[in-house]
């Protein structure tokens, strides 16, 4: 059964094997909850780290060591601005456990937005391409990388995030247009039909792990109708790779939908992604009022004709339009309560184009799931990264240069069960763990 948050109600991801050490060093008996994130009562919230440019995903060792990969494109000192160390492969170490990265170190690679643990490598996106180093738990430092895909397609969505699975990698390959519009994001511009772009883009694809030097022509397509999926992660119970999808923009401004309308279209969908699934972009998007997939107006559309939408897989659960899903981690750990171990966390980067409505998302959401369903409603777990005034922006990039806000970007599970979340707005790096009741 399909469900959908309604949108006024109050409200993940690289994939890694690797056995659990038998223990790891205690924590300190006394850690400061100073991470100003609001988190539900029980739970405690504080930076690790700052100022680290534009970290975006992460991983964390056996050894509780934190892995991110920076994007060379806000921040850092590559770019000319901010302190942190640039884009690349960042390593942060809490050495005298008390809670604060004292060990910061760039470990290879210009940067990107995918990272991931296994076979013995630490892999990461670098611009566009994937690479590899040889990694041991404990390493500080790094050899040259293995060049495994390379010359990716650039412009459009780019962000070449992963799940790597024994001998197979999946790689998210997002669109280059918002629509495959015969002109891209112009009024009234019908779409190409056939929408040529899904041939080489806007699905999922796999290649060889263990191969180096493949391009894009040498993987399969896995998927298709998939316009971004920056949130890409392996659902370890189910044993199934599941994706949050970026949906369309400009359904008011191109197509003259009414502004309320277009702040909640299309929902921001969670897909099950089963080998040779088709998910419909760019043909039809999810439609929260009538809670299924309609056509697009690119393709004859008027927000509640079905057609062709009729044979596209549907999503397991949709959230409020523009949220811009970054991040989705499927949570196996047990030092959260039970209520949090069957279920998803999702993260959202946050909207810019919900106007007349304040802008939204900037948070960590929980969606609790059974048997591939969603069981409930999802729920806010972690919020507090985005000011009231940055939520306020109209129509525009929201992102100030104020380090008051933050705009959350990925997840990762550490062997204690506790959460990093990283934000590639301010360069933060968050924790969060569970303390009791």
């Amino acid at each position: 059964m399909l469900n959908i948050r309604p949108p006024h109600a109050v409200q993940l991801l690289l994939v890694t094997v690797f056995a659990v050490p038998a223990a790891l060093p205690a924590q300190a008996a006394r850690i400061s909850c100073d991470g100003g994130l609001v988190v539900p009562t029980g739970f405690c919230a504080q930076v690790v780290a700052d100022r680290l440019g534009a970290p975006r995903h992460v991983v964390v060792a056996p050894n509780g060591d934190v892995l991110v990969n920076a994007n060379p494109s806000r921040g850092g000192a590559e770019s000319g601005t901010g302190t942190g160390p640039g884009g690349g492969v960042i390593l942060l170490r809490d050495t005298n456990r008390d809670g604060r990265a004292d060990l910061v170190r760039k470990l290879g690679g210009a940067g990107g937005t995918g990272i991931a643990l296994g076979n013995g490598y630490l892999w990461a996106t670098d611009r566009n391409n994937v690479v590899r180093f040889r990694y041991a738990t404990g390493d500080t430092l790094v050899g040259a990388a293995d060049t495994i895909l390379a010359a990716l397609p650039t412009g459009g969505h780019a962000a070449y995030n992963f799940v790597v699975r024994g001998s197979q990698l999946f790689l998210n390959v997002g669109s280059a247009t918002n629509a495959c519009q015969e002109r891209d994001r112009q009024p009234q511009s019908p779409g190409v039909d056939p929408c040529v772009e899904l041939q080489g883009r806007a699905g999922i694809w796999v290649f060889d792990a263990n191969r180096k030097g493949q391009k894009i022509a040498d993987g399969r397509r896995y998927a298709t109708g998939i316009r971004n999926a920056v949130a890409l992660a392996w659902n370890g119970p189910a044993n199934e790779l599941w994706a949050m999808m970026h949906g369309r923009d400009q359904l008011a401004m191109n197509w003259g939908y009414g502004d309320e309308y277009n702040a909640e279209n299309p929902g921001e969908e969670l897909l099950q992604i089963k080998d040779g699934d088709e998910f419909g972009w760019p043909y039809c998007y999810f439609a929260t009022d009538a809670k299924r997939l309609v056509l697009s107006p690119e393709y004859g559309g008027d927000g509640k004709k079905v057609e062709r939408c009729a044979a596209k897989k549907a999503p397991v659960y949709a959230f409020p339009g523009h949220w811009a899903p970054n991040a989705l981690l499927f949570y196996t750990g047990t030092q959260f309560p039970a209520e949090y171990r069957s279920g998803a966390f999702v993260v959202f980067h946050g909207s810019w184009n919900r106007a007349p409505k304040v802008q939204d998302g900037f948070r960590v959401s929980f969606l609790p799931l059974k048997e591939g369903r969603a069981a409930g409603e999802a729920r806010t777990f972690a919020d507090g990264f985005a000011t009231e005034f940055f939520k306020g922006a109209r129509n525009a990039d929201p992102s100030p240069a104020s380090v008051r806000n933050h705009r959350p970007t990925g997840i990762a599970q550490a062997p204690d069960g506790a959460l990093y979340i990283t934000d590639d707005l301010s360069g933060t790096v968050y924790r969060i763990s569970y303390q009791g009741k």
